[in-house]
């Protein structure tokens, strides 16, 4: 799941992407608005977390402005503005929820994971796919039953391709959920990266699941009648 943070404080941004990514999420920083629209522009986010008190401007204009321009992304404000009024005119700019600072990011990523599982969103909290299960929220994976050692990488690309299982996910598509702008992607790292899970789960016994469709993509295999 790939998160946007929009926050003008280099310390705060930091430290609240170092937290979701210990959590699984892939997490861009944006320090203004101008930079978050653009990366909106250019990237599919599961959830935006924003600031409100922006240097370009007003968080809650720049949210009214893009919800205007069929943004549909789940907004989760931050600030400092705790007063009833405050919450209300978040909530109806546009925002999803509203959480206040200072915040703990454990609470933060529960928010999200929370709009995940909202009706239309793309990730339940259980994912099932033959013998093979994820807990999005837990962050781990069993195969027949028995537990999927998975490294935090390994356990995104599988929550991902058993979110589009039945369906081809293009490298693209994977580098775009798993790794942030500034962290650069080797010319095969996908592909190993997909072996040493197919290598997992064939261990414990489950094969030929993941197929690698030269040239396309990758496609999880749904077993007949699972």
């Amino acid at each position: 799941m790939r998160i946007l943070i929009v926050e003008d404080n280099a310390r705060i941004g930091a430290l609240t992407a170092e937290g979701l990514s210990a959590m699984g999420f892939c997490c861009d920083i944006a320090p203004t608005l101008a930079e978050a629209s653009e990366l909106l522009a250019a990237t599919t986010y599961d959830v935006v977390v924003l600031d409100l008190g922006m240097p370009d401007g007003d968080g809650r204009a720049w949210l009214m402005v893009e919800r205007a321009h069929g943004l549909a992304t789940p907004v989760i404000m931050l600030t400092a503005r705790s007063a009833l009024g405050d919450r209300i005119d978040g909530l109806d700019a546009g925002a999803d929820d509203y959480l206040i600072k200072p915040f703990a990011v454990e609470e933060l990523a529960a928010r999200v994971r929370a709009l995940l599982r909202r009706p239309g969103a793309r990730s339940s909290a259980r994912l099932s796919v033959g013998l093979i299960e994820f807990d999005t929220i837990a962050r781990t994976g069993t195969c027949c039953g028995e537990p999927l050692h998975l490294s935090q990488r390994e356990a995104a690309l599988l929550e991902l391709m058993m979110v589009k299982a039945g369906s081809v996910v293009s490298r693209d598509q994977i580098e775009a959920s798993l790794y942030p702008f500034d962290d650069p992607v080797t010319p095969n790292a996908i592909e190993v990266l997909m072996s040493r899970v197919r290598k997992k789960l064939a261990t414990l016994g489950v094969h030929d699941q993941l197929v690698t469709l030269r040239g396309v993509g990758y496609l999880m295999i749904e077993p007949v009648g699972g």
